[in-house]
């Protein structure tokens, strides 16, 4: 890219290639001060190649989302703490859609010690960490598998979706807006996510905070149409103030971390907190 410094490209490789980029490590792996990095940072968000979040930064997205494996290093303690959260709400003995994500693969790995659940899903990586499981019936949507991430899309899918009324559906998003617009990239990804929305009882949304600062062109659903939401940190005040509106359940996975954007959240409506 144009008008880059040797060490702002490097930087931008680096994102690339694991999602997301911190000032500490950066700082140290160029033998500069972390002042340095930050302006670095700025430069390469002003050219909308980067987005700030707390203590550094991840790849910009508007157009098309990171690859998947670059996904699982963005925020993966909060995932994994939100996947924990999210699964101690889940009771045995019930019904529930899970679908395409890297935060929704956590529910599904926390799940591992339920019983007599029924999961249908669209997702090849959840299905292979569930299908073993002697009191886990697991039933794969059919169609058109995404290579990049084990996705499975199309109508086929959908129409299977159609058939079933769960009892709950765990959703991912790739952004959230202020506005409190739930958006992905995949417009197929979309159709079977609104499906799942539209015959599951209740719809549990699990999303962490870098999810605020990002962008999608395609839109799922409002989170007005979501029972709860599962995140790792305090909501921003206008989103808190839709949710608390709404009536929606705000589970907080990690009470009392900073969210990972840069402006400051001020007094956040209160949250529920996991009690296991």
């Amino acid at each position: 890219m144009a008008g880059l410094s040797h060490r702002q490209s490097e930087i931008l490789n680096i994102a690339r290639a694991s999602g997301r980029v911190t000032v500490e490590d950066l700082a140290r792996r160029f033998e500069v001060s972390a002042q340095t990095i930050r302006k670095d940072l700025n430069d390469l968000c002003d050219q909308r190649s980067l987005t700030r979040i707390h203590g550094g930064a991840i790849i910009a997205s508007g157009v098309e989302n990171l690859a998947y494996e670059a996904r699982r290093f963005v925020a993966a303690d909060e995932k994994r703490a939100i996947g924990a959260a999210a699964a101690s709400r889940i009771p045995n003995g019930c019904s529930l859609f899970i679908n395409i994500g890297t935060t929704t693969e956590e529910v599904a790995s926390a799940l591992t010690s339920h019983e007599d659940l029924l999961v249908i899903t669209n997702n090849l990586n959840v299905a292979m960490l569930l299908y073993r499981l002697p009191r886990i019936e697991v039933i794969v949507a059919g169609g058109a598998v995404r290579r990049a991430d084990g996705a499975v899309i199309g109508s086929t899918a959908i129409s299977l979706i159609g058939q079933f009324k769960v009892d709950y559906a765990i959703i991912g998003a790739s952004a959230i807006d202020e506005e409190g617009a739930l958006l992905d990239f995949d417009y197929r990804e979309v159709q079977a996510a609104q499906a799942i929305i539209a015959n599951a009882r209740s719809v549990m949304l699990v999303a962490d905070s870098t999810k605020l600062r990002r962008s999608a062109p395609v839109r799922i659903a409002h989170i007005s149409q979501i029972q709860t939401f599962v995140t790792d940190a305090a909501l921003p005040p206008r989103l808190a103030n839709i949710c608390h509106s709404r009536g929606i359940e705000v589970v907080e996975a990690m009470p009392g971390a900073t969210p990972d954007i840069d402006e400051p959240v001020g007094e956040p409506v209160p949250a529920t907190v996991p009690t296991k």
